[in-house]
């Protein structure tokens, strides 16, 4: 599932906030490798040696997801999205077994915030290490993360509608056969400016911190 071009994903999100914070209300809503296994017998005798074929099968570390809503701690939630509902809104999915997302989103005076974070569970760790290296091919212009799951990379983007500035971060991290997806953005609807990229890079790493934590915690 391919997201929309930025512009038009931050447009989608924020038209409706926008319309309400020129009137003052506030809206609350919401790697470790796995290593195949391998038997390979050979069979000695005193004139020749053979050997039997080798077999693989790899081993999923993570066979679903755990609930996205769980993969933030309530106190990440208070410190990203001032106002927001901690028990955050899961969106629906075709296959909870193979991709869960939960989002978090609240406008207080005219600062507003959204967080999202999502899981994926591939078949292979090869799988998960083509759909990250994809992603990330994808996002240019970001850096690794060091520390989060086997492979983590972080971006951020400021762009601007109707002189409206929103900066987003988006941290993609490989764990075994898992992906986790966050996305954190923010914009001040009476300054028209957005917040620096350090208070959006950091707090979308925070809260990919507590997702990959909650993720190993579900294995």
């Amino acid at each position: 599932m391919r997201s929309l071009p930025l512009p038009l994903a931050l447009t989608a999100r924020l038209l409706p906030v926008a319309v309400l914070a020129s009137a003052g209300w506030a809206l609350s809503s919401g790697p470790f490798a796995a290593t195949p296994t391998a038997d390979h017998k050979a069979t000695h005798k005193t004139t020749a040696t053979a050997s039997a074929p080798s077999t693989s099968a790899a081993t999923k570390t993570y066979a679903a997801s755990p609930a996205p809503c769980d993969g933030v701690t309530e106190k990440t939630v208070k410190s990203l999205v001032p106002g927001a509902k901690t028990a955050g809104q899961e969106i629906a999915s075709t296959d909870k077994a193979v991709r869960r997302t939960c989002s978090w989103n609240a406008l207080r005076g005219f600062d507003y915030r959204w967080l999202d974070v999502s899981y994926e569970i591939k078949e292979s760790d090869a799988a998960a290490e083509k759909s990250y290296t994809e992603r990330i091919a994808d996002k240019s212009g970001g850096g690794a993360v060091p520390g989060l799951g086997d492979s983590g990379y972080s971006v951020v983007n400021l762009t601007t509608e109707k002189k409206q500035q929103t900066r987003e971060g988006v941290v993609i991290v490989r764990a075994s056969n898992a992906l986790v997806v966050v996305t954190y953005n923010g914009s001040d609807f009476e300054t028209k400016k957005a917040p620096s990229t350090d208070v959006i890079n950091k707090g979308a790493i925070k809260a990919a911190k507590d997702a990959v934590a909650a993720l190993e915690k579900n294995q």
